[in-house]
């Protein structure tokens, strides 16, 4: 009978900020299975017409572990690995079935899109365009990519509107 603690599963694991493919050559160099899924997109760069491949879920890859402790302690040491995304009773397994559907979609040609579906309230950073740096209030979908975010300022409130693309969400500090 195999034990379910140890049971080979996929996990999530959090990164550093652009440091997806560092964390998956170092898994991989250790022998961990690992998973990086990539879609192909146009660079943002005004001076580049050329098309790229990028992280579907930037800050994350997927490991395969049993959590072992000196499995899951050489997953955390790997250079640009943050932690498994769990809750207090520890890491939270994805379904086989997931990362198998993730596979197939990007091992295809036809476009893939992700998101967060933002909250009304959620703080939001602009991290492009003409607002970049700008830390405000998420509104509303205002269509076509574009959104409405409130920016406080001397005890009001101004709202712009900005391309959905260039705004992030600012995660809650957990107490």
């Amino acid at each position: 009978m195999i034990d379910k603690k140890f049971a080979h599963l996929w996990y999530v694991l959090h990164t550093k900020s652009r440091f997806e493919n560092v964390v998956n050559d170092g898994l991989l160099k250790k022998q961990i299975e690992v998973f990086l899924p990539k879609v192909t997109v146009r660079s943002k760069r005004r001076d580049r017409k050329i098309m790229i491949r990028v992280p579907l879920f930037p800050g994350y890859v997927f490991v395969k572990t049993d959590l072992h402790p000196h499995h899951h302690l050489e997953i955390v040491k790997t250079v640009g690995a943050v932690r498994l995304i769990g809750n207090k009773q520890g890491p939270i397994p994805v379904p086989d079935e997931t990362v198998a559907s993730l596979k197939i979609m990007v091992s295809t040609d036809y476009p893939v899109t992700t998101g967060n579906r933002l909250q009304k309230g959620d703080s939001v950073l602009v991290v492009s365009g003409p607002f970049a740096g700008v830390v405000g209030t998420f509104v509303r979908y205002r269509g076509q990519g574009r959104v409405i975010v409130n920016i406080e300022a001397l005890g009001q409130y101004a709202g712009v509107e900005v391309s959905q693309e260039d705004i992030e969400i600012v995660p809650k500090i957990l107490t």
